[in-house]
């Protein structure tokens, strides 16, 4: 193992869904004597493993993993709790000349841990009447608003997901500006470096197909099935996870489970189309070439980099 990087720094590793980002990490976090930080926003709920690609217990037992497995599925996701969660964490590890190693393709939650994000307050008033209109209207309706008020929000979320349409709907009405406006530039926190895996959309495009193939072979609708036992169907956040969302769908009756796996695959790649945009964006991610004739070359690159910046 390389000695530790001289320097307190963290470590970044974002991109699209099944650009390889965990392995990735997971070598990082080996060859800097760190452990890895969990910046997925679905891997934070227990029992979501198989739908999230969550790393097996073996595949992440040589550095430890942080923050996985911490939210019941009836829980609402707090971008606000995760910063406070994942910062507690870097700055263990900073303090104790360890590497954190972020893991992840949420950008928002990526943002809030290194970056210099504060979330505006809420009005109960005007989150009641929201919530109101969602359940009367659906969440089309309220995305038509979004994307009319502030196109850029518009494109980011995704028109199902009724929870995070509500809130920026919110923030617009509490601040009287765009959604999008309320986020900061790039004020760092931490002294980071990040590294972008980028693939190809036609192989993207691919491997997101197989996965979610693999997904149902190793048993996602018997996973959906135990946690709708424990609640799955009124997690507001948990309930509108990728896979989760169909295979729910399917189980009510409302499609074929043939049907769910192919809109789980198309709604998969919208997915990793809004988060390659979203890291496209910022000017400071390193992009490095995750396709398969490159896999091999891709963890000494990246190591590379890290310790170009350390010694810069």
């Amino acid at each position: 193992m390389r000695s530790p990087a001289p320097a307190p720094r963290v470590i970044a590793v974002v991109g699209p869904t099944a650009a390889g980002k965990s392995d990735l990490g997971v070598f990082l976090a080996q060859q800097l004597g760190g452990e890895v930080v969990n910046a997925d926003s679905m891997q934070l709920y227990r029992g979501m493993d198989i739908g999230t690609a969550k790393l097996t217990l073996a595949e992440r037992a040589s550095v430890p993993h942080l923050l996985l497995d911490i939210w019941d599925v009836t829980e609402a996701a707090s971008v606000a709790e995760y910063q406070r969660l994942a910062r507690t964490e870097i700055d263990r590890l900073l303090a104790e000349g360890r590497t954190p190693v972020l893991v992840g393709g949420s950008g928002l939650y990526v943002k809030g841990a290194i970056d210099a994000l504060e979330f505006p307050g809420t009005d109960p008033a005007v989150r009641a009447a929201l919530e109101a209109e969602l359940a009367e209207r659906g969440s089309g309706a309220l995305h038509d608003r979004l994307a009319a008020a502030d196109p850029e929000a518009g494109r980011a979320i995704l028109p199902g997901n009724g929870r995070r349409i509500v809130r920026a709907l919110e923030v617009i009405e509490i601040t009287g500006k765009p959604f999008t406006a309320n986020l900061p530039g790039n004020d760092a926190v931490y002294d980071t470096v990040q590294i972008g895996v980028e693939v190809a959309r036609p192989e993207l495009d691919e491997r997101i197909a197989l996965r979610v193939d693999r997904m149902w072979d190793a048993g996602l609708v018997d996973e959906v099935r135990a946690l709708e036992a424990r609640g799955l169907r009124d997690g507001r956040t948990a309930s509108r996870a990728l896979g989760y969302q169909q295979v729910l769908a399917a189980l009510a009756g409302e499609c074929t489970e043939d049907e769910a796996r192919g809109e789980t695959v198309r709604a998969t790649k919208r997915f990793a189309r809004r988060q390659d945009s979203w890291f496209r964006r910022d000017p400071r991610v390193h992009w490095l070439n995750g396709a398969a004739e490159h896999r091999g070359e891709l963890p000494g690159q990246a190591l590379a980099l890290v310790e170009r910046a350390v010694t810069a």
